[in-house]
């Protein structure tokens, strides 16, 4: 139940608003002032109304002191420009009073809508090994994927995952499955581009001895494997028409009919698919069945790209090189400072799978303990412009930076101040790294090789 605090200095409106709220559900609690209300423990309150004009400090004080709850402004000051000053302070929206009822029990209800979509709770999946782990990001975009997922995972309904190729659209599914009522049934897991088209009803349907050639048993498909559980298809555009033709009746009706039988099964199977591709215009031009992706489209949650997740690119990172690090057995590694900038400014087209492969990469290629740009092998990365240059790391990632940052003064002076006495080799071997090594480092600190080096003596 939404918690609600009231500071209002009139008693008689403090009380009618109360009643209102709570006779609507609210748990509402009171403060006569700005001062009152500081003494409350602001933030575990879902939404704080408060007058404009109180006694002491105003209203709009309470919006930093409160944050990140949401601070909705009354005043029967309903100028213009009170009520930009409030929004330009950080509040949520204002309402003029005296205020109709409706309009403010639906102006409170659009507001906690909104922070709940704001501030949902990443789900949590547990993997084949039994193993658990968090879906990974903050941005506005994965928290409506997780509003979508914790609405739409009871709801029993057919789901469409939308999404490029690695953005981990399995992952949404394996969560909606396992909180939804079906959790303790099986999730069957299809790729359809990944089966001959020649095979995909048999493996979908099953099919009786006999039915064609080489069929020589009686096989259960994945559809009827799925029964009572979840079946997640993916890649489901790549589904042939004939298969379509079939999915649709088990959508429709629930049945299925294997290959070379003539009876049909009744099976209660929940379907999620995803597909990077638009349907819609694959029905245009008739290779997706516009009635099938009227059935498919039932509830949609579309994924983001890596590239539009700002800052969501490095906490992902943090945790895939930890596993990286863990696999190859070298706890000690960790990114550059500019490396880190390369995987902020990467587009990603191939989202977190791209990313995973990069840091493997690294974790293989990395001769100290930092990973550089070149160890990932990302190519020549353009600068992307960022709205906060802030890391998961907090603290301590700006601690590496500065590490880093020495280092690679280091490695500069190092070179240009014994070039001219010692070799190539001598100087990689002073610094601990590669020759090769060594000819990356200069072409990206800009350091040329001295023509005239000599060896001492």
């Amino acid at each position: 139940m939404p918690r609600i605090l009231i500071v209002e200095d009139e008693a008689i409106i403090r009380s009618a608003l109360k009643r209102l709220l709570e006779r609507h559900d609210y748990t509402v609690s009171e403060a006569g002032s700005a001062e009152e209300a500081a003494q409350l423990a602001l933030c575990e309150f879902n939404l704080i109304i408060s007058d404009l004009r109180l006694p002491g400090e105003p209203g709009t004080t309470l919006i930093k002191a409160a944050a990140p709850a949401p601070v909705l402004i009354m005043t029967s000051y309903a100028s213009m420009r009170s009520a930009v000053d409030a929004l330009k302070q950080g509040a949520v929206d204002y309402i003029a009073k005296p205020f109709d009822h409706t309009e403010l029990l639906e102006t409170i209800e659009r507001i906690l809508h909104q922070q709940a979509m704001q501030h949902s709770e990443p789900p949590a999946i547990t993997d084949d090994g039994g193993s658990q782990q968090m879906m990974i990001g903050d941005c506005a975009a994965m928290q409506q994927v997780y509003t979508r997922i914790r609405k739409t995972a009871p709801a029993d309904v057919t789901v469409l995952i939308l999404g490029e190729s690695g953005t981990g659209k399995e992952l949404v599914a394996r969560a909606i499955h396992q909180q939804s009522k079906r959790a303790k049934a099986p999730l069957i897991s299809v790729n359809c581009a990944a089966i001959p088209e020649t095979l995909i009803e048999s493996e979908l349907f099953g099919h009786e001895k006999g039915a064609f050639t080489g069929a020589s048993a009686a096989r259960t498909g994945l559809v009827e494997a799925a029964d009572q559980g979840t079946l997640f298809l993916d890649e489901i555009g790549e589904l042939p028409l004939d298969a379509q033709a079939r999915l649709l009746r088990v959508l429709q009706e629930g049945e299925i009919r294997k290959i070379g039988s003539v009876e049909t099964r009744h099976v209660n199977v929940r379907l999620i698919a995803a597909t990077h591709r638009d349907l819609r215009a694959l029905s245009k031009s008739g290779e997706f069945r516009l009635d099938l992706y009227y059935r498919l489209n039932v509830m949609q949650i579309e994924l983001p790209p890596l590239r539009e997740r700002d800052d969501d690119v490095l906490q992902i990172a943090d945790i895939l090189l930890k596993k990286a690090c863990k696999r190859h057995e070298r706890p000690e590694l960790r990114l550059s400072r500019a490396a880190r900038q390369d995987l902020r400014d990467y587009p990603w087209p191939g989202n977190v799978r791209e990313l995973e492969n990069a840091l493997e990469r690294g974790v293989i290629l990395a001769e100290g303990h930092l990973i550089h740009p070149d160890d990932l092998g990302l190519g020549p990365v353009s600068p992307r412009a960022h709205a906060s240059s802030t890391t998961s790391n907090g603290e301590e990632s700006l601690a590496e930076e500065e590490d880093d940052l020495s280092l690679e003064d280091y490695f500069q002076h190092f070179v240009l101040e014994h070039q001219d006495q010692m070799s190539e080799t001598e100087l990689a071997q002073k610094l601990g790294i590669s020759r090769k090594n060594l000819w990356e480092r200069r072409q990206r600190l800009g350091i040329p090789r001295k023509k005239t080096a000599r060896r001492p003596g």
